[in-house]
C-alpha cells in the first residue's frame, strides 16, 4: 500500500508559480500512475493532470494546459506538478492520488490519496 504526502502550496498572487509535490511511500513507486486532482469550496472534485508509470505519457484538463506541468522523478519517489500563470479560479486543495492499473480522468478509480495541499490565489 502506497502512502502519499502533498507539499508545496500556498497563497500567490495571479501570474505567479507554485510547485507541488507529492512524495510516495511503501510502495513501489514506478509501479503507480499518478494523478493530481483539486478541489475548490462547494465543488465537486476535479482532474487537473496525470502522469503515467514511466513518465512517458501525461494528460491534462483543458483548463490548465499550457500553464502546468507534470512531471516525475522515480528515483526520489516523487512527483511534481509546476503551476504557472496562476489565476484566482485555480485555488482549491489539491491532491495527488495514485493507482497501479487506472490512468483516469475519474477520481474514484484511483486507489490511494494524500491529504492534500491548499492552494489560493489572490486577485
Amino acid at each position: 500500500q502506497v502512502q502519499l504526502v502533498e507539499s508545496g502550496g500556498g497563497l500567490v498572487q495571479a501570474g505567479g508559480s507554485l510547485r507541488l509535490s507529492c512524495l510516495a511511500s511503501g510502495g513501489t513507486f514506478a509501479n503507480y500512475v499518478i494523478g493530481w486532482f483539486r478541489q475548490a469550496p462547494g465543488k465537486e472534485r476535479e482532474f487537473v493532470a496525470l502522469i503515467t508509470w514511466g513518465g512517458g505519457s501525461t494528460n491534462y484538463v483543458d483548463s490548465v494546459k499550457g500553464r502546468f506541468t507534470i512531471s516525475r522523478d522515480n528515483t526520489k519517489n516523487t512527483v511534481y506538478l509546476q503551476m504557472r500563470s496562476l489565476k484566482p479560479e485555480d485555488t482549491a486543495v489539491y491532491y495527488c492520488a495514485a493507482d497501479r492499473t487506472t490512468a483516469s480522468q475519474i477520481a474514484w478509480e484511483y486507489a490511494y490519496w494524500g491529504q492534500g495541499t491548499q492552494v489560493t490565489v489572490s486577485s
